[in-house]
């Protein structure tokens, strides 16, 4: 099908991330031999309000479920943040990719605005999680995590815990999460790490039509935790740093740190920019990420690029 977007240039991108300090928006992959992976994972984010009884159609939350489930639903799914109201998630989740399947949910801005959603991720999210390694800080434990598959190491991190509360912050990594989150890096001895959170580095425009929303207002609105956030990733090499927030798909190069904002999953939900998902293929030593996205119309959705990590 041929793409309806005109394609946001790599050259602009370029420019906004050198205004901001950054580097490389990376590039995509041509034809090369591929290792084969060891394990595959999904990410999907921002699919809020349209997963319940009335949007129960391949043109919502549904579609991107059924379309996940045609490439292949790999070991499990990530979804970093927006998820409200969880339960509706989950719901979906299991109708269509099965009541095993193992989602680890991250909370966003609006599961933090809504207690309800939190009571939900605080106690039922806790029954999808398997192969925890540790839960987080105290007045957190639940919503900050991490855990372990095969080779890789994944941190879940809630953005809006302050140290007192799991939903005292604006969105920052302020110091009780940063402490957290360097013992929990210094723990780790997988060669692949993924650090989750809601809110970007950076906002980044949309890949294909570029789309910019919360430009200022992500974790740049705390510039010295978000910097000090940055050179601990790095530090650890990690891997990517997947994150949600804009509804806006976009992957680019952070001074060394690879940044992957999933966009939204809602279908026609959200016309603005078009429904995404990422599989992300782990190998023994590489990784690449192949990005499916629908033509924000309710159509099917179709693999648009590969990204070698």
């Amino acid at each position: 099908m041929k793409n309806r977007f005109k394609p946001y240039s790599i050259a602009a991108a370029a420019a906004l991330l050198a205004l901001a300090g950054c580097s490389d928006t990376g590039k995509e992959t041509g034809p090369q031999p591929k290792e084969t992976p060891v394990f595959s994972f999904i990410a999907m984010a921002d699919t809020r309000n349209f997963a319940g009884p009335g949007f129960q159609s391949s043109e919502y939350f549904l579609g991107g479920c059924e379309a996940i489930e045609a490439v292949g639903k790999g070991a499990f799914m990530v979804s970093p943040g927006d998820i409200d109201p969880p339960q509706q998630i989950r719901d979906t989740i299991e109708k269509v990719l099965g009541k095993d399947y193992p989602w680890y949910p991250v909370v966003g801005n609006h599961e933090k605005e809504t207690p309800e959603d939190m009571e939900w991720l605080r106690k039922k999210g806790q029954e999808f999680i398997p192969n925890f390694v540790r839960r987080g800080p105290k007045n957190c434990r639940e919503t900050t995590y991490s855990f372990d598959y095969k080779h890789a190491h994944f941190v879940v991190l809630n953005q809006y815990y302050d140290g007192e509360s799991d939903t005292g912050s604006n969105g920052d990594v302020a110091d009780p999460l940063y402490k957290w989150l360097k013992w929990d890096l210094e723990e780790n001895t997988k060669p692949f790490v993924f650090v989750l959170g809601h809110e970007p580095i950076l906002s980044i425009p949309d890949y294909d039509n570029g789309r910019h929303r919360h430009q200022g207002d992500c974790l740049n609105a705390h510039p010295e935790n978000s910097h000090r956030f940055q050179q601990l990733l790095r530090k650890y090499n990690v891997t990517a740093y997947i994150c949600g927030h804009t509804h806006n798909f976009s992957y680019a190069k952070l001074n060394g740190l690879w940044q992957l904002d999933a966009g939204h999953c809602r279908g026609i939900g959200d016309k603005g920019a078009p429904s995404t998902f990422l599989k992300i293929l782990v190998g023994r030593t590489t990784c690449r990420v192949e990005v499916y996205r629908d033509d924000a119309n309710g159509g099917p959705y179709l693999l648009t690029q590969t990204v070698e990590l």
